[in-house]
Parts: structure tokens; sequence; C-alpha cells
């Protein structure tokens, strides 16, 4: 058996990322069941990002996956899912962010730590029809912790830290 590190080892697999990711749609809401309003920057504090309704600790910032949006409209029957029905805060695209759960990535100047799956709420029935609740269960995304805040902006790189 390989040791821990050595190049083929499982420690070595679980690091090793094709490229880094890119930050594509940043979503802010003022209240809780305000819409998303998207900006090209942000500045992000551990209660979240600037001007959205977040809170502070292990669900301060979400993300999801660009790759998900086509697989939860499919799912749904539609054409296309808009990150913003989603209500998500950060879409991120080109890196398998559940390949890096409990890790700490790097955002633009922020560092955050992925926590825990983001759940799809009741509203995504209304939102994306029947069966949209189910369509976003384990496609919905992550909620991150703050470890250190600053700026985002389109385009940034995420990168394990």
């Amino acid at each position: 058996m390989k040791s821990s590190g050595e190049p083929g080892s499982l420690k070595a697999l679980l690091a090793t990322h094709h490229a880094p990711g890119r930050l594509d749609w940043i979503g802010l809401r003022a209240a809780r069941l305000a819409p998303l309003q998207s900006v090209r920057a942000v500045r992000i504090t551990e209660a979240g990002l600037d001007g959205d309704h977040g809170r502070t600790g292990k669900r301060a910032v979400t993300l999801i996956q660009a790759e998900h949006l086509p697989v939860i409209a499919a799912l749904c029957g539609l054409e296309a899912v808009t990150p913003a029905v989603l209500r998500r805060n950060l879409v991120i695209s080109g890196i398998n962010l559940s390949a890096l759960r409990g890790q700490e990535i790097l955002l633009g100047e922020v560092r955050l730590r992925l926590t825990t799956v983001c759940a799809p709420c009741s509203r995504m029935e209304a939102a994306l029809g029947p069966g949209g609740y189910n369509a976003i269960r384990s496609h919905g995304g992550w909620c991150a912790e703050v470890i250190s805040g600053g700026g985002i902006s389109l385009g940034d790189s995420l990168l394990p830290a």
C-alpha cells in the first residue's frame, strides 16, 4: 500500500484537481424571502456577504456548482435554471465542490471552509414545479463558514487552501 502523500495514494488523489475553480455569479438578498440581486463584486465578513441577510457560522455563505444547474433543470423538465431561483450566493465552475467538503478554500481574498450540504427548502416546489425539491437533492451546493474575509469578484479563482 502506498504511504500517505505518495503519488497515487488516496491522500494525493483527494488533493489533486484538474484546475482551479472560477467564480461565475454572485447573488445577494437583502431579506430572508427577498429575490436575489446579481452583483459583480462583494466583500465578505464573518457574517457572510455584505448586503446579504446571511448569518455568522457554518452557513454564512452558500455555494453551488455551475455544472449542476443543467442537471437540476433536466430533472425538473425545464430548459434552464438560473442561480437566483436556487437562492445560493455563489456559483462556482470548473472544480468539484463536493471533493472540497470539510476543507478550507481560497476565493479572491477570502478563506472559507465548506461545512455542510445546502439542503433544498420546500419553496423549490413552487419555484421549479413538482419534483423541484427532489431535483435539487445532492445538487444543491454547500454551506461555508468564513475563516477570513475580504473581497471577491467575478472571475476569481477558487483553490484548495
